[in-house]
């Protein structure tokens, strides 16, 4: 995977060039125009999309994660466009601009490079297309593109009939996350999504860091147990001890 940076103005666009570029090394940016590149930062825009008919559904969470027909771009690929939200009282002041400390430092550029270094290992996660950051003074406002899991569901809509097969499997893969140093921040029951072929992934990676072993991976299995409460209370005792087995595996 080899990422570039792009720059236009005010907005700084992070991508994977591997994606983005053709075996001749032309930028497929307009599928009119695929030797011109347009503006990048149109793609960050739900306007854009919509205005081609483009939006294919999109995700319950705090600000909505579109997902965008893409195939005008690359071939045969769906994306997940999410723009970068807060939460709680500080949604009063902004809900969408944060404060500027450096472009390195955005939360989406380094989403992206967390998400990338984790691809690369072989891990669960989706494969990240781009991250953008429109610079606004002492603020900046940002978004994400990644390649949807298509037919993936979270794991929270399947809790109510979930087998503990399939928590022992979630239990491993947050365990190979943990291995890796992944300290995730906001591990639960939405954030993990099983594909049709049964595979577990893990989306979400905002706030997220390497880190090495410590208390923070219990404070994430604590965080994932209260998800497994609230989303099926009755088997929440079941659920979890299979995720343990599983998570304790070698």
């Amino acid at each position: 995977m080899r990422l570039a940076t792009l720059q236009f103005e005010k907005e700084f666009i992070l991508y994977d060039a591997g994606i983005l570029w053709d075996a001749t090394g032309t930028p497929q940016i307009d599928a009119a125009r695929p030797r011109s590149v347009t503006p990048l930062p149109a793609w960050f825009s739900a306007d854009f999309w919509q205005a081609r008919g483009a939006v294919v559904g999109q995700a319950p969470g705090r600000g909505t994660s579109l997902f965008v027909d893409a195939s005008g771009i690359v071939s045969d690929q769906q994306w997940v466009l999410r723009g970068y939200r807060r939460g709680g009282l500080a949604a009063k002041v902004s809900a969408a601009r944060y404060l500027w400390l450096g472009l390195e430092r955005t939360r989406a550029f380094r989403e992206l490079r967390l998400t990338a270094s984790l691809k690369e290992k072989g891990l669960p996660v989706a494969q990240p297309v781009a991250a953008l950051v429109h610079h606004l003074g002492a603020t900046y406002e940002a978004a994400l593109i990644t390649r949807r899991l298509e037919g993936a569901l979270a794991l929270a809509e399947l809790l109510p009939q979930a087998d503990d097969a399939l928590l022992v499997r979630v239990g491993k893969t947050v365990r190979r996350f943990h291995r890796s140093g992944l300290d995730h921040v906001d591990l639960n029951a939405r954030n993990l999504l099983v594909t049709p072929d049964g595979q577990i992934w893990l989306i979400d990676l905002d706030r997220c860091s390497l880190r090495r072993p410590g208390r923070w991976q219990q404070a994430n299995l604590h965080r994932l147990a209260r998800s497994l409460r609230k989303f099926s209370p009755q088997d929440t005792a079941r659920h979890w001890q299979a995720l343990l087995q599983g998570y304790h595996q070698p």
